[in-house]
Parts: structure tokens; C-alpha cells; sequence
């Protein structure tokens, strides 16, 4: 099976609840058509069932089956209350009144997708093929929010490299590619951290996690570096049973001999499935190189250290892309 193929297969072990609050876009409901035929996850499409119904007309495959998604909007005043409580109660502090929660709920449906994986009626959300990534987050941040035992939130592509020996079988996960700038040694500490959890939770594999730098045990000596192997101790530190090390260059992390001759002793060198870039600029031309010259499938940025998955596509994605983030979407939710 392929990539994508094996994670909808795990995904319909355990079936996950996901938001599309996006149903005014075509590519949307066609991809809730693929997935309630695959049945790998269940979804919630926010609003009205017969207007969606009527939108499908002209999909191919059989659209009844949205049928079996369920429907929720801003017009069942029961929930809609209990979803103005819990809004107000998470923005009190920003001075949130019950008329500004039922004004940005009726309104926005990222912010109702939201409220709705927050109290627990689903279990993450995915948008953005019709909202800038700054909108989708904004939303997921004020109301879904961090995990406990998260300090930013991060993002990963899952990298899938044809006829490659390196990684997991030529997959691996790459951090952070699309929303941290410059993270400092701590927050690139918890960086790795997330990674690691995230390649667990989607390959069911132990991660080996390398923080890459174009030094390798002290080659090179400049701030950046510093900064490189600051953030390893970090991790170690905070999570000792996590196989880390750095700062390791790119063909030390997943080539054994190289690994072996440039970091003798290192129980990662060599054998790196999930590799944590010291900043986005080296991240998103990391991870674009392999995706262009390698012919490798890329999958992300999917997001990772909130309290449960909010998720965004790109405005240029096709119907399979929502599908595949939808699947690694549930394969995150806990």
C-alpha cells in the first residue's frame, strides 16, 4: 500500500471524529464523499444538510453518502448556547461577552469548528483551503489552544522518498517547515519533542531524532551552532527517554558510515527518521529540495503541540489532499 493508503487503514482502526467547516468549497465535500466511502473517520459538515446535498449535484461517486456525516450549524439554538458558554468562558479575560461569542460563531465557521472539537464533539478540525493559515490558526490557538505539556505550537511535513534506504523506509518527519521563524534553542528543544510524538503517533516506530546544523560534534564553531546543541541538551533534558542527539549534519543524521565516522557513539547518527531543521528558512528549502528533486511525496504542514489537531491546507490543494490530511488528522487525535 502506499503511504497514505496504510495511515487511512490505521485511521480506521480507531475511527476519529473531524470537523469540515469549509462546505462551500467543492473540493471539500467531494473529499467528504471519498472519505465517508473509505470510512476511515467520521466528519462533521457544518451546515445545513439538504443545501450541502444540493451543492454535491455533478460529484462523481455516490454523494448520498454524506448522508452519514453529520450536520451541525449555527441554527440549532441548543448548541449554539452551549458553544456561546464555553467561548465566553475561554475569553473572559479578553473581555468576551456572550453577544461578541454569538457574533463570531454565527459568522465564522472556523471559529464554530473550533468550539466544536473544544467541548469534546470532535476530536480535530481541518480547514484552509479556502482561509489564509493565519485565520485557521488564530482560531484554533484562541479556542482549542496548546497542549499541557506543550510550550509553541509547531508544524511537520511527513516526507515520503521514493527507492530510498534512509529514515523509516524512506519516510521520515521533518521540523519545523512552515511556522516557526527562528525558534530559540528552548523552543527548538520542544520542537523536536513534538516531532518525535508526532512520527510515534502516525509510523507507530521509535523515533530517532537528529538537530540538524552544517556542523557535526563541534566541526564548526559559530552562534547558530551553539544554538544547535543548547537545544539538544534541552531535549534530553526534558524527555530522557528520547533518543536525540546534535548537532549532526544531514549525512551524518541518515547515513550509517558517515554517521559512524562523524559521531562515533551517537545512538542516533546514521539512523535519523525525523529531522528538526534550526530554523524555517533551512526547514522550507529542506524540505522543498527533496520533495522537487527527489520526487518525493510531502505531506504538511501538519500541525503539532495543540490540545487536539487543527490542521491547514494549503488554498491550492485538490480534494485528495483534504483527504490525506483528514486521515493523518485522525491518526493524530488521541
Amino acid at each position: 500500500m502506499s503511504f497514505i493508503d496504510t495511515i487511512k487503514t490505521q485511521a480506521g482502526k480507531n475511527k476519529k471524529t473531524i470537523v469540515l467547516p469549509e462546505v462551500s468549497d467543492m473540493r471539500t465535500i467531494e473529499a467528504a464523499v471519498k472519505i465517508l466511502n473509505e470510512g476511515f473517520a467520521e466528519l462533521i459538515l457544518i451546515g445545513e444538510q439538504e443545501q450541502i446535498l444540493s451543492q454535491a449535484q455533478g460529484i462523481q461517486g455516490d454523494i448520498q453518502v454524506l448522508k452519514k456525516a453529520t450536520f451541525l450549524h449555527s441554527s440549532d439554538t441548543a448548541l449554539l448556547d452551549e458553544l456561546i458558554e464555553l467561548l465566553v468562558k475561554l475569553r473572559a479575560h479578553k473581555g468576551m461577552d456572550k453577544a461578541q461569542a454569538r457574533e463570531i460563531l454565527v459568522s465564522d465557521n472556523l471559529y464554530f469548528g473550533a468550539a466544536l472539537v473544544k467541548a469534546g464533539k470532535a476530536d480535530g478540525m481541518v480547514a484552509g483551503a479556502i482561509h489564509a493559515t493565519s485565520d485557521v490558526l488564530r482560531a484554533a490557538l484562541q479556542i482549542v489552544g496548546t497542549a499541557p505539556d506543550s510550550k509553541l505550537v509547531s508544524s511537520f511535513f511527513v516526507m515520503v522518498v521514493p527507492d530510498c534506504d534512509y529514515g523509516l523506509n524512506g519516510t521520515f518527519v521533518f521540523a519545523d517547515c512552515g511556522l516557526c521563524q527562528n525558534p530559540t534553542a528552548e523552543e527548538l528543544a520542544h520542537i523536536a519533542i513534538s516531532s518525535a510524538k508526532s512520527f510515534a503517533a502516525i509510523m507507530h516506530e521509535e523515533p530517532m531524532v537528529a538537530m540538524l546544523s552544517h556542523s557535526t560534534y563541534g566541526s564548526a564553531k559559530h552562534p547558530d551552532v551553539d544554538k544547535v546543541i543548547e537545544a539538544t541538551k534541552i531535549a534530553k533534558s526534558l524527555d530522557k527517554n528520547l533518543k536525540v542527539d546534535g548537532e549532526l549534519q544531514l549525512d551524518a543524521a541518515i547515513v550509517p558510515s558517515v554517521g559512524a565516522s562523524k559521531a562515533k557513539g551517537s545512538n542516533v547518527a546514521g539512523k535519523a527518521n525525523v529531522l528538526v531543521f534550526p530554523d524555517l528558512d533551512a526547514g522550507n528549502i529542506g524540505y522543498k529540495l527533496v520533495q522537487r528533486f527527489a520526487k518525493a511525496q510531502a505531506y504538511g504542514p501538519i500541525t503539532q503541540g495543540m490540545s487536539a489537531p487543527i490542521n491547514d491546507l494549503s488554498r491550492g490543494c485538490s480534494a485528495d489532499d483534504i483527504v490525506g490530511v483528514v486521515a493523518l488528522t485522525a491518526l493524530q487525535a488521541k
